[in-house]
C-alpha cells in the first residue's frame, strides 16, 4: 500500500491525490448515455469507478460495444425486413431505415446502456 501525503490547509489536512492523465478522447451518444444513468440511477458504482479511474475505460467500452451491436442488429432487421428500393420510394426507405435505426437503439439502450 503506498503512503498518502497530506497537504495543510489551515485546520484541516487534504490528501495529495493525483488522477493519472488519460486521453481526451470524446465520448459518443453511448458512452454519454451510459454515464448519465450510471450517475443518476447507480450513485455509488458510479463514484466507485470514478475513484478507482475505471469509469473511462468502461465507458469506452460500452460505445464501442453499442455501436457494433446496433450495427449488427440493423443489419439483421433488414434482412428480416427489406427496405423498399431507394430510388423510386426514398422517403419510403427512409423512414423505413430510420424506423429499424429506433428499434435497434432501444434494444441497445434496454440491453447495454440501462444495465
Amino acid at each position: 500500500m503506498t503512503q498518502i501525503t497530506y497537504t495543510r490547509n489551515g485546520d484541516y489536512l487534504i490528501p495529495d491525490i493525483q488522477l493519472t492523465p488519460m486521453t481526451t478522447e470524446p465520448l459518443g451518444k453511448y458512452g454519454r448515455m451510459r454515464r448519465a444513468f450510471l450517475r443518476e440511477e447507480k450513485p455509488i458504482l458510479f463514484n466507485e469507478l470514478l475513484l478507482t479511474e475505471k469509469l473511462f475505460p468502461h465507458l469506452r467500452e460500452v460505445q464501442e460495444t453499442a455501436s457494433r451491436r446496433v450495427d449488427q442488429i440493423m443489419s439483421d432487421l433488414l434482412k428480416m425486413n427489406p427496405a423498399p428500393d431507394k430510388m423510386s420510394d426514398q422517403m419510403g426507405w427512409v423512414r423505413h431505415m430510420n424506423s429499424l435505426k429506433a428499434q435497434a437503439e432501444e434494444i441497445v439502450t434496454a440491453e447495454l446502456i440501462n444495465n
